[in-house]
């Protein structure tokens, strides 16, 4: 496969600035069947009763960094915490850096280049983990994807515009997008509606917003990110599957935890560890019935994602109705709800 079959031509208007207020208002592409023109907010009504849910509970931290390395500028945006103070980043003018060199990010918060390779940098900070969480709430900002076009000031509305309600365990930088059309109003009623909610966490990296570059799929490099299954959220899916319940995956971050744990016979034990699935068409999918995600970037690991889900002609085909109906695009945009290929 090339990249280039997964391009698209998109007009910059469609690009969502600021998501949908309420966030539930946003517009939902059914593909189930017809295409079906429809809002968030119908979720309860659309879902089959006794689906089960799986949200990534993942919280996004202030992972974008403005420093300097003596006159430089440098920005930085963390990816991976490596454990002992140590964090792989993507870094602006990385070219400029080398092993032992030092980037203040203002005060005392500063960080030694260990490693570089090409624009990612090993960094290891100068603080203990507590005032590390400190020194990034003070100088940190959300780490919004390029596409969303913010001034050099911290942007207070993001810093809870970028966050889902099931935000629970810190150490994503950048968010599970489909997660934040969720409110507690609409999960009350899918619980009223016999519907189940599960959490799993994918602590979803900055590689994610990297381009596809190379001409060859089977070329582009994909980068690890942690991700936990517990016990009991395990079992629950394997229970609902064995009633023949749905499972809805709310997220792409959240399918492509399931299936890189899922074993070949569907089983689910429980995960922790990194994963760097790369799914494209002719992956067999394990787990997964259903996908609520948004609308992806051309030429992306997530458009593959879900031309893999649903297949290629019916993506293309909701990707041009969408752009003919104005729909709105990526982290902050509007949603698809897709069912599985056979």
């Amino acid at each position: 496969m090339k990249t280039s079959d997964f391009d698209f031509d998109l007009p910059g208007e469609l690009i969502a600035q600021r998501p949908a207020e309420p966030r539930d208002s946003a517009r939902l592409l059914d593909l189930r069947g017809q295409l079906s023109d429809r809002v968030i907010a119908d979720l309860p009504d659309v879902l089959e009763p006794g689906s089960l849910l799986v949200v990534n509970d993942t919280r996004v931290i202030p992972a974008q960094l403005e420093g300097r390395r003596g006159e430089a500028k440098i920005g930085v945006t963390l990816h991976k915490d490596e454990g002992a103070g140590e964090w792989l980043a993507f870094a602006k003018n990385a070219r400029r850096l080398k092993p032992g060199d030092m980037i203040e990010f203002g005060g005392d918060f500063a960080a030694e280049v260990m490693l570089r390779d090409g624009a990612e940098v090993r960094l290891r900070f100068n603080t203990s983990a507590e005032s590390f969480r400190n020194a990034l709430e003070e100088h940190g900002r959300p780490p919004l994807p390029p596409y969303i076009k913010r001034p050099a000031a911290r942007d207070q509305d993001d810093v809870a515009d970028y966050q889902t309600m099931f935000a629970a365990h810190e150490g994503a930088v950048a968010a599970p997008t489909a997660g934040l059309h969720f409110t507690p109003d609409l999960v009350s009623k899918l619980e009223v509606g016999g519907l189940g909610l599960v959490s799993l966490t994918l602590h979803v990296g900055a590689g994610t917003f990297l381009p596809v570059t190379v001409d060859a799929v089977r070329d582009h490099k994909m980068h690890h990110e942690y991700g936990e299954i517990s016990d009991a959220a395990a079992d629950r899916i394997i229970t609902a599957r064995a009633e023949n319940r749905k499972i809805v995956a709310i997220g792409t971050t959240a399918l492509r935890l399931l299936e890189s744990a899922a074993e070949p016979d569907g089983t689910l034990p429980a995960f922790r560890g990194d994963t760097n699935l790369f799914i494209t068409p002719g992956y067999s999918f394990r787990i997964v019935d259903q996908l609520l995600t948004n609308f992806h970037l051309p030429r992306s690991t997530l458009f593959m994602l879900v031309c893999a889900f649903a297949g290629m002609g019916r993506m293309r085909a909701a990707y041009a109705h969408a752009i003919e109906n104005r729909y709105r695009f990526f982290s902050y945009g509007d949603a698809t709800l897709l069912e599985r290929a056979d």
